[in-house]
């Protein structure tokens, strides 16, 4: 924000320099270019005055002694033209009458007008400064004098006035520039402290760590009250989810006993049941059973969930081998062969025991749903390196699922419509996706060629391998 910020307040910087830059500049070359008009002018009029005699006596001696004198001094070239134009006396360098600008002037002057500026003088204005006095005698025109004047040292000093301002300007800008820093920082602190705080929010309610405050003492007062109101909200909204991660805790482990005595007392019940009542006896001992599952299941949850380690590394490929070995004779029991394909060397950065949570909770239902396929039924288990993450996969080829029932696989307590019959708390995944979640990993569900689920894990390489 910081890089949108600093040129919307230097632009503004800019334009105040400009809207008083340019006014200034103007007006010094306005005033310079007046300083010269009116030297200039003073200067005509006085030959205008000497040329008086010399037009009406018909000799111009002395005049034109005058008018080499000026140009030797001021540098001006001068003219003296009789009523009809006809040049009378000249300097040296005797202005050219073929010229535009000093006809103009010569035709303004002989109608008896007085000369006037010429308006804004700009540096890059090379063209020098033509004047045309009329010399008047009894209130009758005689003749016109004409002075031109370099503009090479008035453009000179408008230049260096100019640049004056230039390097002002720019210091003044550079200025800017240093007070803009600390104050664009001193402005975004907030929102970065709160940008800063939002994920750690994310990460303290994914580990159920405690939430540092957003709220400082430096920067403006409206964003200071914001931080505090986010800061009560991140309190309220972690202290909601720590009551709901102890409530479900509690009464999982609170239902755990009398469930327990329940189901003894069931089995206690096998060698009394009348056999009209074996099915219902049966039924009441698999709920009791799949009660057990779901409190065990909430309970893992719920311990996942309140967990406030962070990420450590973990040595995959010996969590995935071990793991792999213990579910190998709970699958050949199901009549599903196990096979595995884990890669030398995989390292993670996860939670602590996730890469064995993970791969128990998957077998279990790649193995659940394979049992009943018949002979042949396989589960297969890759770990690999891609890129910058190690991806796990689990492929089963049982029933699968629907393209529509991918997306809602990994919520809490849900199972497929048309796996009703078969045994599950419908909490696996949704443990697996905690724990993927926690450790910055995805999790991805998939219907690969061939039928069955393909789930696949990508966790965190160590930077180490």
């Amino acid at each position: 924000m910081r890089a949108r910020l600093l040129p919307i307040v230097l632009s503004l910087v800019v334009l105040v320099l400009l809207g008083m830059g340019i006014p200034l500049a103007l007006s010094l070359s306005d005033s310079e270019e007046q300083s010269m008009f009116l030297d200039r002018i003073m200067m005509t009029s006085r030959l205008a005055s000497l040329a008086q005699r010399p037009l009406l006596d018909g000799h111009d001696d002395l005049i034109g002694k005058v008018l080499a004198r000026y140009e030797q001094v001021y540098g001006v070239a001068a003219i003296v033209l009789d009523q009809d134009g006809v040049p009378q006396a000249s300097a040296p360098s005797r202005p050219q009458l073929t010229d535009p600008g000093v006809q103009s002037a010569v035709t303004e002057a002989l109608a008896g007008r007085q000369p006037q500026t010429s308006g804004l003088f700009l540096p890059w204005d090379s063209r020098p400064l033509v004047l045309a006095e009329p010399v008047m005698v009894d209130g009758e025109v005689r003749g016109a004098v004409v002075t031109v004047s370099p503009t090479g040292a008035l453009r000179e000093i408008v230049l260096v006035r100019w640049a004056v301002i230039g390097g002002g300007g720019l210091v003044a800008l550079i200025i800017a520039i240093l007070l803009a820093l600390p104050l664009v920082q001193w402005i975004l602190r907030p929102i970065r402290r709160l940008d800063e705080a939002a994920g750690r929010v994310v990460v303290a309610v994914t580990e159920a760590a405690a939430v540092q405050p957003a709220a400082t003492n430096t920067g403006p007062p409206e964003l200071r009250k914001l931080a505090r109101s986010f800061d009560d909200m991140a309190a309220g909204m972690s202290d909601v989810l720590a009551a709901q991660r102890a409530f479900v805790a509690d009464a999982s482990h609170q239902l755990r006993n009398p469930l327990t005595a329940l189901s003894l007392r069931l089995s206690n019940l096998d060698d009394h049941v009348a056999p009209e009542a074996a099915g219902d006896h049966a039924a009441a001992v698999a709920e009791a059973q799949r009660l057990n599952d779901v409190l065990d299941g909430l309970l893992t949850l719920a311990r996942t969930e309140a967990s406030a380690a962070g990420s450590v590394v973990i040595d995959a490929t010996a969590a995935l081998e071990d793991r792999v070995n213990a579910w190998r004779p709970v699958a050949a029991a199901r009549d599903v062969e196990l096979r595995s394909e884990v890669a030398e060397g995989l390292s993670v950065y996860a939670v602590p025991r996730a890469v064995g949570a993970i791969l128990d909770a998957l077998l279990d239902n790649a193995v659940k749903f394979s049992a009943g396929q018949g002979p042949g039924a396989t589960v297969e288990v890759a770990a690999r390196h891609a890129g910058r993450v190690v991806s796990i996969a689990v492929r089963d080829h049982g029933p699968g699922l629907n393209e529509s029932e991918l997306d809602r696989a990994t919520d809490r307590f849900w199972r497929s419509p048309s796996k009703q019959n078969v045994s599950g708390s419908g909490l696996g995944l949704a443990i697996v996706r905690n724990i993927v979640d926690r450790s910055r990993g995805t999790l991805r569900l998939d219907l690969p060629d061939g039928g069955g689920l393909r789930i696949s894990v990508e966790l965190p390489s160590h930077p180490l391998t």
